[in-house]
């Protein structure tokens, strides 16, 4: 093969291998982490309402400073205002007698009580006391200052402090529960894998077990059913390897959908093929208590809902106090009045003071009544969680105890099955052991082994349990959102 053919192979290997050894991604437990946290929808949304708490928060330091806003307004009438009415003034009066003045009168004056016509002048004087509003513009500004509102406006933003607290608490709940929910998935896939390794190496031994067989029925040294017997656990082993096969794949693509990934990525975990698991035997006594239910979300939670609803108490027997805020106007108009009516805009600016004094005592007793038993049901609720939390607390300890106790004897256990099924080869290889008392020690190894395995996991998972159970961070990310 000339250079040109081996330059054009060696391109379309890399081609080929690329695409695949970068579609494998090899994950360790922490990076499985971060990518839950950052892909998983609850956390997100939990993200969004702590970013609404904060600027509701905000919203409400606002209350304490004075609101100031503009209205203006355009009206369209279809009359026009008239102060003086038209049935007192006469459209026509009488000519009254001027003979008796002594002074000679025009021949061209009307004769006494001849109706003299004056519509000229009442339609001036009519005139003269019409306002035209049939186009009316009006604006200005206002600028409210509260000044004492029944300590309602502190309450309210206490109330808002906690509810951000709140939120924020809840969302480490939440990361909590998506981390230990990760946790077990990685782990699944770590006990799979290793016994997926069992099952392959179960499958080579009765292969070699088969061919041995094979040669010892040929010597004479073996029976036809001692063949069919290997036959038998050779096949379930295959099956056994088969469903752990599967078992893998599935364990893994519920990892892939928990980190966010597609299920159809393919993945290895750091801790897929080592051969011994580092696990933590040290805790075996049952923790303070007090120092736990401090640290636990749950009991955060309650504990600020309990003061969010005080809070709202305060806001509910501010309903009975007077209200008194500070007030100041700039208005203007046109027509404007401040000089006789002109069509033009005029204005003037006024401050005061708003007194509100509440008078529905019914209802108001009916809301604080309410908020009290709110209270009440958190301040309960509260007592419950404190009691359920010290009881799992114990749980937890046990089951960790009892963990650490299976794990020794599942150590002794592995030994034994390992110098028996040493034994058992031997044995087997000099003809001084049947085929199925072999058999019997391979699969007590696979069984021992097995149990190894969960023994080992099943520390780590009681440890992770326990530590939920603390309150104990497990895994603090290595991004934080900004609001």
């Amino acid at each position: 093969m000339n250079m040109k053919k081996k330059t054009i192979l060696l391109i379309f290997l890399i081609s080929v291998a690329v695409p695949y050894i970068a579609a494998q991604q090899s994950l360790s437990l922490d990076q499985c982490r971060q990518l839950a946290i950052e892909n998983n929808k609850t956390l997100k949304i939990a993200s969004e309402k702590e970013r609404i708490a904060y600027y509701n928060k905000k919203e409400a330091l606002s209350k304490f400073f004075p609101s100031i806003q503009f209205m203006g307004g355009y009206l369209r009438n279809q009359k026009n205002l008239n102060l003086i009415p038209s049935s007192s003034i006469p459209s026509s009066i009488p000519m009254p007698d001027l003979s008796g003045l002594g002074i000679p009168l025009p021949p061209t004056l009307p004769p006494a009580g001849t109706p003299i016509d004056i519509s000229d002048i009442r339609q001036k004087i009519l005139g003269m006391g019409e306002i035209d509003i049939q186009n009316i513009w009006a604006g200005g500004f206002n600028l409210t200052q509260p000044l004492f509102m029944g300590g309602k406006i502190i309450a309210y933003n206490d109330l808002r402090s906690y509810a951000e607290e709140l939120a924020t608490t809840m969302k480490e709940s939440q990361m909590t529960d998506v981390i230990v929910e990760v946790d077990n998935a990685y782990w699944q896939v770590v006990s799979v894998a290793n016994k997926k390794k069992l099952a392959e190496a179960y499958v080579q031994l009765l292969k070699k077990m088969e061919a041995d067989v094979s040669l010892l029925e040929q010597e004479g040294m073996a029976t036809k059913a001692d063949k069919l017997s290997v036959n038998v656990k050779l096949n379930e082993a295959e099956m056994t390897l088969t469903k752990a096969e599967n078992g893998l794949s599935l364990s893994k693509m519920l990892l892939t959908q928990l980190c966010g990934l597609e299920i159809t990525d393919a993945i290895t975990l750091q801790d897929e093929n080592i051969e011994t698991i580092a696990i933590n035997e040290e805790q075996t006594t049952v923790p303070n208590i007090e120092e736990a239910l401090s640290n636990r979300t749950e009991i955060k939670s309650l504990q600020l809902a309990s003061q969010i609803y005080k809070k709202q108490e305060k806001i509910a027997q501010a309903e009975f106090m007077p209200n008194l805020a500070l007030t100041a106007n700039y208005l203007w108009t046109n027509p404007s009045a401040f000089d006789g009516v002109k069509h033009k805009f005029g204005g003037m600016w006024n401050v005061g003071l708003v007194l509100k004094v509440p008078l529905n005592f019914f209802s108001s007793s009916a809301k604080l009544n309410s908020a009290r038993a709110e209270t009440r049901i958190k301040q309960l609720e509260l007592a419950e969680a404190k009691e359920k939390i010290t009881l799992q607390i114990n749980q937890e300890t046990y089951k960790l105890i009892e963990a650490n106790k299976k794990l020794t004897a599942a150590k002794r256990n592995t030994e034994k099955a390992n110098e028996n099924l040493q034994y058992a080869n031997t044995g087997f290889e000099e003809g001084v052991i049947t085929a199925s008392d072999a058999m019997a020690a391979h699969t007590a190894w696979l069984s021992a082994h097995a149990e190894l395995i969960d023994a080992q996991i099943d520390i780590i998972l009681c440890n992770m349990y326990l530590n939920k159970a603390l309150g104990r961070k497990q895994y603090q990310p290595t991004t934080l959102e900004n609001k």
